[in-house]
């Protein structure tokens, strides 16, 4: 993983990103209903974050699309709340202080919009995702923020940008 490059996400790495969540969420036996699983756009992240106030990053190793995330407001919620999302990335990925470098361009990425506060919501088992977000300064929440449709997601956090 020498050689791992963070960058905006191009058209023509739509294929290989929705085939990367995908893995993800098979690999560690994410419920499909009630998660960015079903999320329309998967196949055309690209299209989905072309919109203002929103990116969307990939990891590139050796040509390989391995980690991915992005940043947009967050649904139904006060303008000044962005959501960080679909934040995944391949096993040999991981445990690499790859997710951490992700996460400070992407805090940084939400500043630079006018963001105040980021949200994120995650599953109760995935742990290592959980120490990342706290590690950043995410907050448990009791409740959900905004609505995204994510109804099987129920670990909420948020950071002061």
């Amino acid at each position: 993983m020498k050689n791992c490059l963070i960058r905006k996400i191009s058209k023509s790495d739509n294929q290989a990103v929705a085939q990367l969540i995908r893995s993800v969420f098979d690999e560690m036996e994410i419920p499909k209903t009630g998660t960015a699983y079903e999320d329309p756009y998967l196949d055309l992240m690209f299209e989905e974050y072309n919109k203002p106030r929103s990116v969307y990053f990939v990891v590139e190793n050796e040509g390989e699309i391995v980690g991915c995330c992005g940043i947009a407001p967050l649904e139904n919620a006060d303008s000044k709340i962005c959501e960080l999302q679909k934040m995944y990335f391949l096993p040999q990925t991981r445990g690499l202080g790859i997710g951490s470098e992700m996460m400070e361009k992407c805090l940084e990425q939400a500043k630079s919009f006018g963001f105040e506060k980021c949200y994120i919501e995650t599953m109760p088992f995935m742990h290592a995702a959980q120490k990342l977000y706290k590690k950043s300064g995410f907050e448990y929440l009791d409740a959900p923020l905004g609505c995204t449709g994510h109804s099987s997601c129920p670990v909420w956090m948020l950071k002061e940008l």
